[in-house]
């Protein structure tokens, strides 16, 4: 089977291991790194008969990357994967019966393209052993950054994005910030992507209140060419978020635009959204509105009813069922969102 975090359940002599990067099919070696009286965590040594479902990963960091899970396995094994799971959670935690479950739901929906979908990024600033300015993503439950400026599932844009920030650090001798120390400036460097209009918005996590070479930043950025062969991703907008509090959250309260609006626009179907650096939008585009389409659907509005939409974050929901009925309120607590 497969865990909750993508690691592998296997069993010998009904003792249950958990192995991370282990694939259901696989017959592997494991060596035991931590044991429990009916359990334990073992690491991945050799995989002796490889499964089936088993495919050579996209990303050439997908075992030590924190970012994502399972890309060893097929999509189509990994969309049955998920579809067993909710089936089996409504059965044996929601406790609804397997007959009726069975008898109501339908196939899951996947995606045509599973890579190169993420309209958002948050990428952690940091130096190497070497002392070399790195961005990329976490190591699993680390704080220890993959250098990685090309992750598979966002845009391709994003790697010269990051490529000219690191460049441009190390041009004019702007720290990374350091979590040990609390000392540097660049925390992170948030992407976020219009699929819909191509519009790029870049934000910069700072460990202080202002940012020293605004002009020469955004000069740089601007300058940027983004274009590939199925996009024209133009940068509209340029950000700092202050965040200098001790902590694991990303961003800061507030941020200051350095070009441009402040925000993006994107649709999801016929309607459009300014997204800021703040704002909750969901990162997969395309399931997106097949998902909200599906809802609307399912929810069957003549027109004549009143909708709540709780936790509405930006209002996508809320105003995507807008279209059928006579009123949508959406309730959220966070003003930014709004």
């Amino acid at each position: 089977d497969i865990g909750h975090d993508g690691e592998g359940i296997g069993k010998v002599d009904g003792f249950t291991l958990f192995i991370k990067d282990a694939v259901i099919g696989d017959e592997v070696e494991a060596k035991i790194m931590k044991s429990k009286k009916h359990y334990a965590y073992a690491r991945l040594e050799k995989v002796i008969t490889p499964s089936p479902f088993r495919v050579e990963p996209l990303c050439e960091f997908a075992r030590v990357c924190g970012g994502c899970q399972i890309q060893a396995v097929d999509y189509a094994e990994q969309l049955r994967f998920k579809e067993r799971k909710v089936f089996h959670d409504l059965v044996r935690i929601g406790g609804f019966d397997k007959a009726y479950v069975e008898s109501v739901m339908e196939p899951i929906v996947g995606m045509e393209e599973p890579f190169y979908y993420r309209n958002k990024a948050q990428y952690p600033v940091g130096t190497n052993k070497e002392g070399k300015l790195v961005a990329g993503f976490y190591a699993g439950r680390t704080h220890s950054i993959i250098a990685n400026t090309d992750c598979k599932l966002g845009v391709t844009a994003n790697q010269k994005i990051l490529e000219a920030v690191l460049q441009f650090m190390e041009d004019n001798h702007i720290p990374a910030y350091d979590e040990t120390l609390h000392k540097g400036l660049i925390r992170h460097v948030l992407i976020r992507c219009g699929f819909t209009t191509k519009e790029v918005m870049v934000c910069l996590v700072i460990n202080g209140k202002s940012f020293p070479k605004t002009k020469e930043l955004v000069d740089v950025l601007r300058a940027l060419s983004l274009e590939d062969e199925n996009n024209a991703w133009k940068i509209t907008s340029i950000c700092t978020s202050s965040n200098t509090k001790d902590t694991n959250v990303i961003m800061g309260d507030n941020f200051d635009v350095l070009y441009g609006n402040g925000y993006i626009t994107d649709y999801i179907g016929d309607v459009a959204f300014r997204i800021s650096p703040l704002s909750f939008y969901q990162v997969n585009s395309v399931q997106t509105k097949k998902l909200y389409e599906l809802a609307l659907e399912y929810a069957n509005l003549n027109g004549g009813e009143t909708v709540w939409d709780l936790y509405c974050g930006i209002g996508t929901i809320s105003l995507f069922l807008a279209q059928k009925a006579k009123q949508v309120y959406g309730v959220e607590i966070v003003p930014q969102a709004i």
